[in-house]
């Protein structure tokens, strides 16, 4: 029997209904979209294009894994972030909404500013400083990662979002000193690793099994990368430049006691999008 991409749709709803999937409509319609090269936004049309049985058992094969508890997002290969699509793969983790206020205020404090260079560190999939840059015309923008695939992961979403001739991606392991003569930045921003030890051990599967362990592995305390930055990758900073941290949910009083340790002021405590007091800023007055 021929099926309408609906058909399929509604095949995979219930499936994931019946294996209580969190949200069993977002992810059937991502899924069918996917398989059926659909426009997941025009879902009325789905019920008079009539799929070949390939693409039906396609869309189930995909269906399967999400079962087996792999990430949508990484069967897909892409995820929303801040209204941009961002390829992804499983060398960096998947963006995620609680990063968006972070952005948010990545991007406010861009526009202040003439012609502002933002420093994006443990840049992952670039989600961050790219966001920035396609918001801000005048911005530019470094990332660094320590990971080529994702420095790969990022370049490649530079060039698709057209942000390519302002960003760049360069190698460096944030817990060592700056590679000479990067300049000065007015924004330094990061979402680095900061899952203590013992929360390593508790990860659900869907996190453990599939994302990058070492972009999640803080040390010890969750607090090795903050600690790194502050005291060598600070100095990067122009006078009067901010700093701005994610954080995990109980580690933001910790990561500004780091802030003041290293000489900045003006710090503060703000929450995500959820409420959550997850990020942390403050900025440079020390003169040159």
């Amino acid at each position: 029997m021929t099926k309408t991409i609906n058909d399929v749709y509604m095949e995979l709803f219930k499936r994931l209904k019946e294996a209580d999937d969190p949200q069993p409509s977002l992810s059937a319609r991502e899924i069918t979209a996917y398989a059926c090269k659909a426009d997941k936004n025009k879902t009325a049309d789905w019920g008079h294009v009539y799929l070949d049985d390939a693409t039906v058992d396609y869309a189930h094969l995909l269906c399967d894994r999400c079962l087996d508890g792999e990430p949508l997002a990484y069967i897909l290969g892409e995820w929303d972030f801040y209204g941009l699509t961002f390829q992804i793969d499983r060398s960096v983790l998947i963006p995620r909404s609680d990063t968006e206020r972070l952005c948010e205020l990545v991007i406010g404090q861009a526009r202040q500013r003439v012609s502002p260079r933002i420093l994006d560190l443990c840049c992952g999939s670039g989600c961050i400083g790219i966001a920035a840059a396609h918001e801000v015309e005048d911005a530019r923008v470094a990332g660094v990662d320590i990971s080529e695939g994702a420095l790969r992961v990022t370049r490649e979403n530079a060039r698709r979002l057209g942000v390519q001739s302002r960003y760049v991606a360069l190698k460096a392991d944030v817990r060592f000193r700056p590679p000479n003569n990067m300049g000065q930045f007015d924004i330094l921003v990061s979402n680095p690793p900061y899952v203590t030890r013992a929360e390593m051990r508790a990860l659900e599967p869907s996190v453990a099994d599939y994302e990058p362990h070492e972009a999640l592995f803080g040390g010890e305390d969750g607090l090795d990368f903050y600690r790194s930055i502050c005291a060598k990758w600070g100095e990067l900073l122009v006078p009067g430049g901010v700093i701005l941290f994610e954080c995990g949910y109980r580690q933001a009083t910790q990561v500004a006691a780091i802030l003041e340790d290293n000489r900045f002021a003006g710090i503060g405590i703000t929450e995500d999008l959820s409420g959550v007091p997850r990020i942390v800023y403050g900025y440079n007055t020390l003169l040159e």
